[in-house]
């Protein structure tokens, strides 16, 4: 599917197939073209080649309203001058539906969503919001960013209040975010776009552990890239130096590197600890500065070897405040096998 704005191109031979019943999230940057995506399956915009089909009819030139479909707004478009009831009972009014089974419906979205209040108010109206969507029993959810207004309890409760009915009513849902973490917690499988094309499809341990390319693994989830050496292959392995230390990455992604190749090492926080006496040490620095995060504390510790100048590390507990003050020196091991590597950029490379 392609979609332009002018000499802008918002979506560039996108393809994308969603199963019956699943929580897709479509996650990237501001201007990646995923909203774009989620209102060309809503019949807001008509793409300029490519078709749209739900549930194997063909809905690319059927209007929004005839489409079978429940829609969430970021901004929750809801009628300030109506009731509760009134607004989840709106798209019924507008299928022209008899006022007993108007009411019947609505009352039972209300029970859904646990909410039987009259008037509208504070973090309710994400719920009304919802309620409307669902009442017309939609083919598909549509999602865009609902959680973005909320603060980080109610939005944490609503998360899993979305994902408990989603499954529950075995609901065909595309989610638009640009939060990582919520779209990791939250979906079947995820659609990494950029630039207007989808990176990588996937289950979230599958985007977050083996992203296909360098987009992928920086923009999902923490991760610091390290300056590494490729030593040797074993048959789909690939042996990384990196200091005394051997890191061990998949070869798929080397393919084109010979060994002596310089590359960018990936490595997630969570992978890496102070080395224990007779453990290999990767990479030394210095402390910068410590974060308190309650259950634990991010070191960010300059290092010559990283990308940039600076790694974060992840100390369970009050350990890394009394152990790792500012100006400390400390030694770091990897997970032999947890990382991934790409060639190192031209321009990196040469340096």
């Amino acid at each position: 599917m392609v979609k332009r704005f002018g000499r802008i191109t918002a979506l560039d031979g996108v393809s994308l197939k969603v199963h019956r019943g699943e929580l897709m999230t479509l996650l990237g940057p501001s201007g990646c073209g995923k909203t774009t995506l989620l209102n060309l399956v809503a019949g807001f915009l008509m793409p300029d080649s490519g078709e749209i089909a739900i549930e194997g009819q063909r809905v690319t030139d059927v209007p929004t309203y005839r489409r079978e479909i429940g829609i969430m707004f970021q901004s929750y478009a809801l009628f300030p001058h109506m009731s509760v009831a009134a607004n989840v009972g709106y798209g019924l009014r507008m299928r022209r539906l008899a006022k007993a089974e108007i009411a019947r419906r609505v009352g039972e979205a209300l029970a859904l969503i646990k909410l039987d209040g009259l008037e509208l108010s504070g973090g309710q109206q994400q719920r009304v919001a919802l309620a409307r969507a669902l009442v017309i029993r939609p083919k598909v959810l549509l999602l865009d960013e609902p959680f973005s207004a909320l603060d980080r309890n109610l939005r944490a409760a609503m998360q899993v209040e979305i994902k408990e009915l989603q499954r529950r009513l075995g609901l065909t849902t595309i989610f638009v975010t640009h939060d990582q973490s919520e779209a990791l917690s939250l979906s079947d499988r995820i659609a990494v776009i950029a630039q207007g094309a989808i990176r990588q499809i996937g289950a979230p341990d599958e985007i977050y552990r083996r992203p296909v390319d360098r987009f992928v693994a920086s923009f999902v989830g923490d991760v610091n890239v390290l300056r590494a050496r490729l030593e040797r292959v074993d048959g789909a392995t690939a042996v990384l130096a990196l200091g005394p230390a051997r890191v061990m990455v998949p070869r798929q992604m080397l393919q084109v590197a010979a060994p002596g190749a310089a590359v960018d090492l990936f490595v997630r926080p969570e992978d890496m600890h102070p080395a224990a006496g007779g453990e290999p040490i990767a990479i030394s620095g210095t402390v910068a500065t410590q974060i308190y995060q309650g259950g634990h504390v991010d070191l960010h510790i300059d290092v010559a070897q990283a990308r940039s100048g600076r790694v974060l590390l992840r100390v369970p507990g009050q350990l890394g405040i009394s152990s790792w003050p500012p100006g400390t020196r400390i030694a770091i091991a990897l997970a032999a096998d947890k990382a991934i590597a790409f060639p190192a950029l031209e321009r990196e490379a040469a340096r």
